[in-house]
């Protein structure tokens, strides 16, 4: 999967600029503020907020002694996060089942998408912001945050040197663990996953959802050909698409989008399935979809 980083000469040069009119330049640093805020926080729509108000706060400040634009929006927004998730780690530890963060969309056209504008697509992904748990470093110490930095990076390393799966190879698995749950077939829905995959889902309470995760080959298939065969509404148009840079089921029905289950697919099978149905963190990715002229580009895009 492509690497897409943001140009680090375009901001250097740009400093000078910027710190003489901000807001002629919002969208040269916007794209890696966003990222830094939405790989903290979990949130899309908190990342917005913060980045606005980090915004706010440079222009309020002194602009002659501020050096680097940059350094000190990151800082802001870094402290920002921070301050976020020590705000909100009571509504965390009392969440109802697994927590997932909210997914945006990376298939946006080009000039538009989240995959050009937030840094990387992999430091973006659900299973990256899962293994991380940013929110565990506001009480640990400074080698446990150490440790936990370690693992994100060897987590990053690991990633790199996997066997690429090509878009169509990707879209073929999808189109096949579909197929294979709707017509029951427990033999081969069990070949398209790998031995150890592990299955999350994130109803908030508010949406029936498995309160701890489910992990085995047998079990995660039986789990899934039950959900789409008995438990997802017959009004329910299933859709392909990309969310946080992997393939994703869309679940559609009357202009709302009623859940997604994002697939984390190496090496050709699928070791990680995320569902989410919390329509609280369905909000952001609604909007997104809704930006397009239609919310689906077109019927190729309908799994069958």
């Amino acid at each position: 999967m492509p690497i897409v980083e943001y140009d680090k000469e375009k901001f250097d040069s740009g400093t000078e600029q910027f710190r003489k009119n901000p807001m002629d330049h919002i969208q040269t640093y916007q794209p890696l503020l966003f990222s830094i805020a939405y790989r903290m926080t979990g949130y899309a729509s908190q990342a917005e907020d913060i980045v606005q108000d980090a915004y706010l706060r440079y222009q309020q400040a002194d602009q002659a002694a501020i050096q680097s634009p940059k350094s000190y929006l990151t800082t802001i927004v870094t402290n920002l996060s921070l301050n976020y998730l020590k705000s909100a780690q009571r509504e965390r530890e009392e969440y109802i089942g697994i927590w997932l963060p909210e997914p945006i969309l990376t298939s946006l056209p080009e000039g538009e998408s989240p995959e050009e504008q937030y840094e990387q697509q992999e430091s973006i992904s659900l299973a990256f912001l899962v293994l991380t748990e940013i929110a565990e470093i506001i009480e640990k110490t400074p080698e446990h945050c150490r440790q936990l930095f370690h693992r994100a990076k060897s987590h990053i390393a690991e990633k790199r040197h996997r066997v690429s799966v090509s878009p169509a190879k990707q879209r073929q698995l999808t189109e096949s663990f579909v197929a294979a749950c709707k017509s029951g077939d427990l033999a081969t829905l069990t070949k398209l996953l790998a031995s150890d995959v592990t299955a999350w889902a994130d109803g908030g309470g508010k949406v029936r959802a498995s309160l701890s995760p489910i992990s085995g080959q047998e079990r995660v298939a039986k789990l899934f050909i039950i959900a789409l065969r008995h438990r997802v509404p017959a009004d329910n148009v299933l859709f392909l698409d990309e969310i946080n840079g992997t393939p994703a089921i869309l679940f559609w029905s009357d202009g709302h989008l009623n859940g997604v289950q994002t697939l984390d697919i190496r090496d050709n099978v699928i070791v990680g399935l995320y569902t989410l149905v919390n329509p609280d963190k369905l909000a952001f990715l609604q909007r997104q979809l809704e930006s397009r002229p239609e919310p689906f580009r077109s019927s190729s895009h309908v799994l069958p």
